[in-house]
């Protein structure tokens, strides 16, 4: 397992992008959803072509407010079910197996640590890279 990204969901995507471009952070790729969320993937130089930040506008969501501003840690695991399974042994329930791209993306599930902070459980299809990169938004 490792870690894959941190998600933030922002207020105001225009100011949240000036702000982490002046820091360094460029833009990998971009995700529009339909229910208005957008997705942007970021990086620093220095992280080659991996995604490492992940920003997440959500206007459904309702007004941001200090304390929910933390959307999700994606954390890539070699087979979901098994981890879900092996997480239920353990007394921590997972949300459902999900393949949110089709049968041929990426297999994902969700749960919440202790004091509610989501992670994704990110399982890639066979031959994806092991880490994020722009070819997922081509």
């Amino acid at each position: 397992m490792k870690t894959l990204l941190t998600g933030y969901r922002v207020s105001d995507l225009e100011r949240s992008e000036r702000f982490y471009r002046a820091i360094g952070f460029r833009e990998i790729g971009r995700v529009a959803l339909g229910d208005g969320t957008t997705l942007i993937m970021l990086n620093l130089p220095g992280d080659g072509d991996v995604v490492t930040l992940e920003l997440v506008y959500a206007p459904a969501a309702g007004a941001l407010v200090v304390g929910n501003g933390f959307s999700h840690i994606a954390v890539q695991v070699d087979d979901v079910a098994a981890t879900v399974e092996e997480l239920a042994r353990q007394g921590i329930a997972c949300g459902p197996i999900e393949y949110p791209d089709g049968a041929n993306g990426p297999v994902v599930s969700n749960l919440r640590d202790p004091d509610g902070y989501q992670m994704e459980l990110v399982q890639w299809p066979p031959g994806h890279a092991d880490d994020m990169t722009s070819a997922d938004f081509r």
